[in-house]
């Protein structure tokens, strides 16, 4: 946990003590009354936190913002909807490495009951996204889909994005040589655990996808997000400097 989220309703009211925020003040970061900590704004600014008062009951903190975020990577990401436990890993990494949006879609091979898991239904999925943007040390969340059907997002895409879909079977090149510009937003579409099925790649190819793929070796569909994301992010020159936001040091 390097940066500390807090909702805009939490942040006028005390931190109860079994909360797993007030575990990290108190036991990993040893703070005391009068130390500050990194803290953000989820979708806000990112700032210090002062630990004002303590009892056996609650945390009292004060804040002090700093400026608006950046706007986040123009990267959205389609994924054929996978097993819950993978989703729950692509939301925290995908979250953690900045995509601007994540669209989890069925598709003709994907399982139905994927879509009615109590992850989606429950609201849990969200608090994977606070666990990755906590990682990350920034406060932004991307938005989130899940459910629709492959062609019904496509059309709601935006028409300017480039497009790259992978896939093992009918790619002509890796994703470490697709051109891409530094100035234009991109698409990445991944199959579900099965693949695309043959209407679906058509489907893709029709709507200006360019299939590539990440190599000879058949991945977990969580380790070629990671592993796709890592590349296209280095092609449009996101990969700053270290440091770049001036995290603390304990």
């Amino acid at each position: 946990m390097n940066l500390i989220l807090f909702e805009p309703h939490e942040i006028d009211a005390p931190l109860p003590r079994r909360d797993r925020r007030a575990a990290h003040i108190l036991d990993v970061l040893r703070r005391r009354v009068g130390d500050t900590f990194d803290a953000g704004l989820v979708n806000g600014p990112r700032g210090k936190a002062t630990l004002a008062a303590l009892d056996a009951h609650a945390l009292s903190l004060t804040f002090a913002w700093g400026a608006p975020p950046s706007p986040p990577d123009p990267i959205t990401l389609l994924i054929g909807l996978p097993r819950p436990q993978t989703a729950r890993d692509i939301l925290r990494d995908a979250t953690t490495l900045g995509v601007a949006a994540l669209h989890f879609v069925t598709t003709e091979k994907s399982e139905p009951n994927y879509a009615r898991s109590t992850l989606w239904s429950s609201g849990e999925w969200r608090r994977h996204l606070i666990l990755g943007a906590e990682q990350a040390f920034d406060p932004r969340l991307p938005e989130v889909s899940h459910g629709r059907p492959l062609g019904e997002c496509i059309a709601a895409l935006p028409s300017a994005a480039a497009r790259l879909a992978l896939d093992n079977y009918e790619s002509p090149q890796p994703v470490a040589v697709c051109h891409l510009m530094d100035d234009k937003p991109v698409v990445l579409a991944i199959g579900p655990e099965r693949g695309w099925s043959a209407a679906e790649r058509a489907l893709l190819r029709a709507s200006g996808f360019a299939f590539c793929h990440l190599g000879p070796r058949v991945l977990r569909t969580e380790t070629a997000v990671v592993a796709a994301l890592a590349l296209v992010r280095a092609k449009l020159g996101l990969l700053g400097p270290l440091n770049m936001f001036g995290i603390s040091t304990p």
